[in-house]
């Protein structure tokens, strides 16, 4: 039996660090009374230790909104493989929208792995990876998100891999649209973690469904080729719909330690990008708590401050 996480005991830890929000200074308070440059949300995977059930106190996939709103966020991004056999089961779909609801929380998009290569150059199996797609399309659908995130991998030469991710974005696209769920790309490793490449699936598929979700840490082509950072967030912004803020440590005064924040979310809102920033953390020295908190102070420090230019 699984011990699902406690809220109260999630609210008791972030208690301290909602405290502190306003600590910024009245300028920053008064500029975040106004609509704010971006909002932020949650993603599963920042409690992935959690979830698997690696650290205490456990949390189930059906108190992940409780979770956040303990961190006082407002929307959450799922990934599948925490609750990987229930995109069709109505009952705990039923039960995963009525807890968020419950917590006023908005379900965002769902995270889809394990499901095949879209680009697959076998088109039977791309057919099938496409076909795969379709119920979490749907469970998105079902539990009010606005989109899935899905991945770029194929074999063969650049151009190669480019046609064949297209295609099967494209078929995606077509069966997710009607359904008014798009369709987005992160970069997540080979050769979707090239910017450039990317941003030509993004032009190829030309689908109104069809979009990025630019994620500010996943830039490793493959062992000791990493692809500029800012540089591939730039490419990839003018067909974001979502954007995952990656975080690994903190200095003492609250910086990431990899990313420049402050560049970073410049390049996000001088694109014109005015939705939902995600925190992912993937660090280990702070716990998922706590570098979740330092993610999200960070965000709305950076937000104070892009605010006040």
């Amino acid at each position: 039996m699984h011990r699902s996480l406690d809220r109260r005991e999630f609210l008791l830890q972030t208690a301290s660090g909602a405290a502190g929000l306003c600590m910024l200074g009245s300028g920053a308070c008064a500029a975040q009374a106004a609509e704010p440059l971006y909002r932020i949300s949650l993603a599963q995977w920042s409690l992935h230790k959690r979830l698997q059930g690696l650290v205490e106190p456990r949390l189930d996939t059906l108190d992940f909104a409780a979770a956040a709103r303990g961190f006082d966020i407002e929307a959450i991004e799922y990934v599948n493989s925490f609750f990987k056999n229930r995109a069709r089961d109505d009952e705990y779909l039923g039960e995963l929208k009525a807890r968020a609801e419950g917590e006023g929380v908005k379900s965002l998009l769902i995270m889809c792995d394990g499901e095949g290569a879209l680009g697959n150059p076998d088109e039977a199996a791309r057919q099938q990876a496409v076909e795969n797609h379709h119920r979490w399309v749907e469970a998105a659908r079902f539990l009010g998100c606005h989109a899935i995130r899905v991945n770029a991998q194929s074999r063969g030469s650049a151009e190669e891999q480019m046609k064949l991710c297209a295609d099967g974005l494209r078929q995606l696209c077509e069966f997710a649209v009607d359904l008014d769920i798009s369709v987005i790309v992160e970069n997540h490793g080979g050769i979707s973690s090239n910017g450039q490449w990317l941003a030509g699936v993004m032009e190829m598929v030309d689908h109104p469904s069809c979009g990025s979700l630019p994620d500010f840490g996943n830039f490793q082509i493959r062992e000791g080729e990493v692809y500029d950072r800012y540089q591939g967030v730039a490419e990839l912004m003018p067909y974001a719909k979502a954007v995952s803020a990656k975080s690994f440590d903190f200095a003492e005064d609250g910086r990431e330690t990899t990313i420049d924040y402050l560049r970073m979310m410049g390049i996000v809102v001088d694109a014109g990008y005015r939705g939902y920033v995600g925190i992912e953390y993937e660090g280990s020295r702070l716990d998922e708590a706590a570098g979740i908190r330092a993610t999200k102070a960070l965000l709305e420090s950076v937000r104070a401050e892009l605010a006040a230019r």
